[in-house]
């Protein structure tokens, strides 16, 4: 099973409904969405909308370290995934978080206190980290590691989180030799449930590209 969706609403949220079942929330990054933004997403989604948020800026300034900061944070996300029923959330580590030992113990604390709150966990490690060195942490924690398909391939875990940020950054597109290798790489890659969010600032487009190229929903 693939899901296909982007890194916000590219577009006004009524029309992104109507394209996409799934969203990764950008705004619970930075603070909680007023109650009015909440309710209105709840209503104007399809009833098998999924939601996935993106977890609290504190958690990577923290380097997934404990105190009273990350703490505040999560229970805050937590009334949000309450409201939206979010099925998944993410968080990013900061990009100097260092792949070490100590790191590696601190980032599978949090993991395990995080999956105690939320029922999927998905983290990005960070450019130090090697992607198959991040999925022995998520297999360890019972979560999902971010990877980015095109350039590192495919998970080999059944459930997997794909994060594409742009061929060169987020104000990039995929053009299209791009999308259709990424199609072929899913058309050959193993039977798994699959997420693949598009973070780029084409997001909306590429990820409708892609959809069609990899047939789709």
């Amino acid at each position: 099973m693939i899901t296909v969706g982007c890194a916000g609403f590219a577009v006004p949220a009524t029309r992104y409904f109507k394209e996409y079942q799934f969203v990764e929330i950008q705004e619970t990054q930075l603070a909680v969405p007023g109650q009015g933004t909440l309710r209105r997403w709840q209503r104007e989604a399809p009833s098998d909308f999924n939601f996935a948020l993106l977890g609290p800026k504190e958690v990577g300034q923290e380097a997934f370290r404990d105190g009273a900061a990350i703490e505040s944070a999560l229970v805050s996300l937590k009334s949000v995934a309450t409201e939206l029923k979010a099925r998944t959330v993410v968080f990013l580590a900061a990009q100097d978080f260092a792949h070490n030992r100590s790191n590696k113990s601190v980032l599978k604390n949090f993991l395990g206190q995080a999956k105690a709150l939320f029922g999927s966990v998905v983290f990005d490690a960070g450019p130090s980290w090697k992607p198959d060195d991040a999925d022995g942490i998520a297999e360890d924690t019972g979560t999902i590691a971010v990877r980015d398909p095109m350039q590192h391939g495919l998970s080999k875990r059944k459930v997997a989180y794909y994060r594409l940020p742009g061929p060169a950054g987020h104000k990039s597109r995929y053009e299209d030799p791009a999308i259709d290798k990424l199609a072929e790489i899913v058309g050959a890659g193993p039977k798994q449930q699959a997420t693949y969010v598009f973070a780029n600032v084409d997001m909306f487009t590429d990820a409708k590209r892609f959809r069609k190229a990899a047939g789709l929903r």
